[in-house]
This record gives C-alpha cells, structure tokens and sequence, in this order.
C-alpha cells in the first residue's frame, strides 16, 4: 500500500463512529476541486507511510477507536488493498472505504468477502461529463456497475457529489439522481475554495451559495426518493 497520509483521529468521517483515516497515493482521476494535490500527482508525493506504522498505531487504539476509514487518492488502485483491509478487520474494526467507481470489481469483492461495513462513492458528473469534469477518458459503464453493486449490497452507503458552479448545474445533478434513483443516501457537497487544490484557475470563478446548495440538496434527496 502506498500510504500517502495518515489522521488518527476523526469525529465527522464515518457517520457516528470514532475513526481513524488512510490517504492513499494515486489517482486516476484529475478533478479540478480535488483538495488533495499530494496525493494525486506523483511529482507532490511524499515518501509513503510504512504500514507497520498504522497497525502498530491500531493496535495501541483497539479500546478507543470504531472504525478506519481508507481514501485517497483512489485506493482501489492500490493492488493490495484487500489484503491491507483484511489485516485492519482482523484487528477489529469497521472499515469504510472511500471510492471514485472505476474499479467495481475491488469493489465487488471487497463486499463479497466482508471487508467493508461502509461505502461513500463520490458520483462526479453525469455519465456524459465525467470527461469534462475529471480531466481524464474512462469507462463510464464501470461508474453504472459500482452504482448498482453498492446499491444492491447490504452495507451502509453514500453517495456524494462536490458541486462546482462553472462545472456543474441542477440540471447535471438531476441527471445524477436518474443514475441513482431510490439510493439511501445522496449529499452535495459545495466546492469551497482553498489554496491547495489541483487547479487552482478554480479559485477565480463564482461559486455557488450556501442557500443554493441547500434548495440543490432537497431537489436531489426528492428526486431520489421519488417524491
């Protein structure tokens, strides 16, 4: 595993539960708002954390900690990401695993074999501006398949959306709902601007307001639950 970055603490993360947070290196993605140009470009990479470090951290919380949550990055890029998750379950704790949809079958098999006990998949765009919105050519159908794995599953899920105002619009998110229509769990998230992100052109353009975002969320959580 290529350990990126490493918080031990976190109230917020994993819905009511204590957790600890893994940053994995590498991303297959190039969203603009990303927040976390370190652990997407290989040029900002720093020296990986020995996992030997995270476990021997684990071992000394097993009485103060629920649950890790494992993002990124993408960490379903990370070949032994499974076996990485195994070895945290062994110990005793949930797991929440964070993914971009382009690898259903980690996905898939990581829910077969009982590794995860949380999913947040984070829906970037309508199928057709996936392109647009993350910089890179991919297979969209893999973005349906996960949708539908998740979905069909028995975990605990969620699905998210980071809202940019010159990248996406109500009529994209309503879109989106069609994708996932009767889905638990939808939250928007409103792209806030900060110094360190990949594209930092974004930090000049109009955002949306807090009183939009809001009038979006109960659009979308509607839509979905097919109100």
């Amino acid at each position: 595993m290529l350990i990126g970055g490493f918080q031990k603490f976190s109230l917020i993360d994993y819905p009511d539960k204590i957790c600890a947070i893994v940053f994995t290196q590498g991303c297959n993605f190039r969203c603009g708002y990303c927040y976390n140009p370190e652990l997407v470009e290989p040029k900002l990479f720093s020296p990986p954390i020995p996992e030997k470090e995270i476990f021997s951290f684990l071992e000394n919380r097993k009485e103060k900690l629920d649950a890790v949550e494992i993002t990124g990055g993408e960490p379903t890029l990370q070949p032994d990401l499974l076996e990485f998750i195994r070895k945290i379950k062994d110990m005793g704790f949930l797991v929440k695993l964070d993914s971009n949809g382009t690898h259903p079958d980690v996905i898939e098999k990581a829910i077969k074999d009982k590794l995860v006990d949380y999913i947040a998949m984070d829906i970037k765009a309508p199928l057709e501006k996936y392109a647009f919105v993350t910089q890179v050519n991919i297979n969209v159908e893999n973005i349906k398949k996960s949708i539908d794995i998740i979905m069909h599953s028995n975990l605990d899920y969620q699905f998210r959306t980071t809202v940019v105002k010159s990248l996406l619009s109500i009529d994209d998110l309503k879109q989106i709902c069609k994708l996932i229509k009767g889905a638990r769990c939808y939250i928007l998230q409103k792209f806030r601007k900060r110094a360190k992100i990949v594209d930092s052109s974004l930090l000049n353009r109009a955002e949306y307001s807090e009183d939009e975002m809001q009038k979006f969320q109960d659009i979308v959580t509607a839509l979905i639950q097919g109100e």
